[in-house]
Formats: C-alpha cells, sequence, structure tokens
C-alpha cells in the first residue's frame, strides 16, 4: 500500500523547490492605418529579443503611441485621431488585452504618452492642437478624466532651421502650437514639454493632485531658431538631459537642477555624420541604464547615430550605423540593454541590432519583421 501521505509531502517539496518558469515577455507595436490595422503583440525570445508570433490585439485607429506600466499589467495606447483618445488595456497573461475604460487626450493628434515614475498619472502631449493634459491611474490601472489641462501659446518658430545642415529642406509644422513630448524627470516631482511648432521646453512643477505648475521660468527656447525640440531623455544619474532636434537634426546636452527643477543648456552637436548636406529629420533617441551610451535615429538619412556619454555628460559622436529600413520612427532599447529595435515606417519593418556590452556599439541581428507603418515599440518587463 503506498503512502501517500509521504508521496504528497515530497511533491511539495519537489513543486517549491522546482525552478519557477521564466515569464513571458511581450513586445506591442503600435502603427499607422492604413498599412497598419491596430496594435500587434509579439512574443520575444529571451536569448536574443527576436520577435515572433505576431497578432494583433487592437483595432483601434491609428495607435500610434503607448506606454506599459513598471509591472507590465497595463498598457496605454493613444489614438492619434483628430479627438485624440487614450485607452488603458489590462494585459492577460497570453498577452492579449481587455480593454479597461477610455478617455480625452484633452486635444487633436495625441503623439506622446508617459507614466510618472510613481504610475499614479499618465502625461499626454496632443501634437495637432498643442495641448498637453494629465490623466490620473486608478488603482485596478483605469484612467481617469483629466486633473489638469496646459494649451501652448505663443509666435511660431522660425521658418527655416538656423542649425540645420547645408542643403536642408527640414521644414515642418512651425505655424502655431505643436506640443511633442511630455514626460517627468526621475523623481517626478518636475514635468518638461516640448513644442516643436513654437520652438520651446516647457518647465512645470507636479503637485500632488496632478496639477502642471509653471516654473520659473516657464519655458527655455530651443538651442536654435527653428530647431524643432522633439524628444529627450534623462541621464539615470538625474543630472543630465539629451534632446534631439527634429528640423535642425542636433542633440542638445542639458545640466538639470534637480532642486530647481530647471534646464540650462550645455552644447550643441550634430545628430549626423560630419559632411553630410541634404534633408534629414532628427526622430527618437534613447540611453542606456548605466547612461554611457546614447543612440539616435535620424529619418531620411536613415541611420542610428551612436553617441558616447563621458563621466561629466559630454558627448562624443562614435558611430552612424545604417538602419536597414527606411524613416525610422523611433528606437527601443531592451530592458537588459543587449537589443535595440528600429521602428521603420516607411518600409514597414522593425529591424533588430545586437548591442556591444563593453562598447555599445550596434549591429545588425540579419533580422526583419514586417508591420505596416510601425511607430513605437514598447515592452513588457
Amino acid at each position: 500500500m503506498r503512502n501517500w501521505s509521504l508521496i504528497s509531502a515530497m511533491s511539495l517539496v519537489l513543486m517549491a523547490t522546482a525552478p519557477l518558469a521564466a515569464q513571458a515577455q511581450y513586445a506591442y507595436v503600435g502603427t499607422y492605418n492604413p498599412n497598419g490595422e491596430g496594435v500587434y503583440r509579439f512574443h520575444v525570445n529571451p536569448e536574443n529579443g527576436a520577435l515572433s508570433d505576431k497578432t494583433r490585439v487592437s483595432n483601434l485607429p491609428n495607435p500610434a503611441q503607448l506606454t506599459v506600466d513598471a509591472r507590465g499589467k497595463t498598457l496605454y495606447v493613444a489614438s492619434e485621431s483628430e479627438k485624440g483618445v487614450v485607452v488603458a488595456y489590462a494585459i492577460n497573461e497570453d498577452g492579449s488585452l481587455k480593454m479597461l475604460n477610455q478617455v480625452s487626450s484633452q486635444g487633436a493628434g495625441p503623439v506622446y504618452l508617459s507614466l510618472t515614475p510613481d504610475g499614479k498619472f499618465l502625461l499626454v502631449a496632443n501634437y495637432v492642437s498643442g495641448s498637453k493634459a494629465v490623466l490620473p491611474v486608478m488603482a485596478d490601472g483605469r484612467l481617469a478624466e483629466a486633473s489638469d489641462t496646459q494649451q501652448d501659446q505663443g509666435p511660431a518658430g522660425a521658418a527655416k532651421p538656423a542649425a540645420a545642415v547645408e542643403g536642408s529642406f527640414a521644414v515642418s509644422d512651425h505655424n502655431g502650437p505643436h506640443a511633442h513630448m511630455i514626460a517627468s524627470d526621475p523623481s517626478g516631482k518636475f514635468v518638461f514639454s516640448t513644442d516643436l511648432g513654437l520652438d520651446r521646453i516647457y518647465q512645470y512643477r507636479l503637485s500632488r493632485d496632478g496639477k502642471l505648475l509653471a516654473n520659473k521660468p516657464a519655458w527655455i527656447a530651443a538651442s536654435s531658431a527653428g530647431a524643432g525640440p522633439r524628444h529627450f531623455v534623462f541621464r539615470p544619474d538625474g543630472k543630465s538631459l539629451y534632446l534631439i532636434n527634429e528640423e535642425a537634426s542636433t542633440l542638445t546636452h542639458y545640466l538639470f537642477n534637480a532642486k530647481t527643477g530647471t534646464l540650462s543648456e550645455a552644447a550643441t552637436v550634430s545628430a549626423l555624420p560630419a559632411g553630410y548636406k541634404g534633408t534629414s529629420f532628427a526622430a527618437g533617441l534613447v540611453i542606456d541604464k548605466q547612461g554611457k551610451n546614447l543612440y539616435v535615429a535620424n529619418r531620411l538619412h536613415n541611420s542610428i547615430a551612436h553617441f558616447v556619454i563621458a563621466t561629466n555628460g559630454t558627448l562624443s559622436h562614435q558611430d552612424d550605423v545604417w538602419t536597414r529600413g527606411d524613416y525610422t520612427r523611433t528606437l527601443t532599447l531592451s530592458p537588459d540593454g543587449k537589443t535595440l529595435y528600429a521602428l521603420n515606417q516607411r518600409s514597414d519593418n522593425i529591424t533588430r541590432f545586437h548591442v556591444d556590452a563593453a562598447s555599445g556599439a550596434l549591429s545588425f541581428a540579419d533580422d526583419y519583421t514586417a508591420v505596416g507603418a510601425p511607430s513605437q515599440l514598447v515592452l513588457t518587463p
């Protein structure tokens, strides 16, 4: 006769000591209609970052902007439409999505979403209307109506970028306010927003109840006339901010005062190779967790510029790598820092690159993923 008590006890011991199965990692890709037809989910290979099992998980129109919470439980997606909306989705175990709710983005053409470090607020930049909103995040991941809205106002920036290279016709939308990005500093106490059309970087203090309070000064001018400030990243140490200027194709290093929450310009360098002439539009940028390597996407030139960051925050241009695609809109760096993805809007694909652990150098993984008009890729933890 078997001793079932002993067998059960042994089974519990084995279950307790057996290694837990690794949690699946998912990538979500936002796209533009008509080539892209919604949000797509992919499985991520834990060994090399390869994407597989492409599945459409949302039919939201023009869901080009998205972000995921720190736990990988909720995905927020903006429909870049005339009457902008933001949708909260719960992420199921298999990576499928369950809609939680939908709220107004408080403007037209939402082009950027970011969560504050504590996850309590979702910040939204609306490009077409030039407005910004703060959306409180509820305990279950749903979004409340905006706790604050700010409308950019002022004279349009210069029609032609003064710092662009010879032969550049990189001119767009210097005809009024066009908010392009909004995000907080690493502490979550301060918020910054770029306006491409006005050539301004706005500076705010974020109140506990989700209000954007103008800092002193309320804004600073872009590094050059007509530069078109677009996206920025903070260095992990919180002492520096790096901002890409779309029309000028320049990269500006700002020093960040953590006490006052204000920026001061340190230096500006070209995001393009030395000697390049003609038109190009700078796009997305990413920084590694060590704050040593920064990567910038150049559209039309179709390159990824690699910069090394010195201890004092200064930039050194190392290399320019062909994206293997056309009109790279954004870049995504994997959480482990081993893989970089390029979202190539006009060539309808995502290209993957290996990142050298020692130098940060990029090498093409000889891998293309077909996606119609990809805009942005986010990864679950």
